[in-house]
């Protein structure tokens, strides 16, 4: 069954939860529906990355992980994208560039977890993407202190609404950005691969391997 097209009204606030998804988990469902809630947001949408040339081991096939996304994340407000595949983009700043360029009556949200707020003067651009969309950021409880000491955090420590006022991030101005204490679920994308259970094998990969 095909998806209805999610509306994009002018203003509408959406949600982006990047990463490979190599495999998507309910992990990954977890803090979706964590951040639609917490942050107002209208919709979220998962970046579906490309892979990293200059990473040894690439992620399964693009095809094989959206796939994967839309059986594992069937929300209506949830849409699985391969926006960045199809703009070239490499870099999250450049990503919400584009993104910001096709759309420019949405509001978008930039969410991450604790860990990535803590290495995020490291990212290229950093600042660019704090003083151009709010960011959301799901930590677990009592994972927070590192983050919030970290250069990005008391760089931009004027710009914190509290945890009270998350709902308004995604019609704050920016720069913008704010914490949402979020219990985490146990499960990861290394560990799924490690066991052995992705990538799944095709039919066709099924029936050439019986031959």
């Amino acid at each position: 069954m095909t998806r209805a097209r999610i509306s994009l009204r002018p203003g509408t606030v959406v949600g982006l939860l990047g990463g490979s998804f190599d495999p998507p988990h309910v992990g990954h469902v977890h803090i979706s529906r964590e951040a639609l809630k917490r942050f107002g947001l209208n919709q979220l949408w998962w970046l579906v990355s490309p892979g990293n040339p200059l990473k040894k081991r690439g992620p399964a096939a693009m095809e094989r992980r959206v796939q994967a996304a839309k059986q594992m994340m069937a929300h209506p407000r949830v849409r699985i994208s391969t926006f960045e595949s199809r703009s070239g983009t490499r870099y999250t700043a450049e990503t919400i560039a584009a993104l910001r360029r096709s759309h420019p009556h949405v509001r978008f949200v930039w969410l991450m977890g604790a860990d990535n707020l803590a290495q995020f003067h490291l990212w290229k651009d950093w600042r660019q993407i704090m003083e151009t969309v709010p960011v959301g950021i799901l930590a677990r409880p009592g994972d927070r202190q590192a983050a919030l000491h970290s250069p990005a955090a008391r760089a931009y420590r004027h710009a914190f609404l509290k945890p009270g006022q998350s709902q308004l991030l995604g019609r704050a101005d920016t720069p913008a950005w704010c914490f949402a204490s979020v219990p985490m679920l146990q499960v990861s994308s290394s560990a799924i691969r490690a066991e052995g259970r992705w990538p799944p094998v095709s039919q066709s990969e099924q029936a050439s391997s019986a031959a």
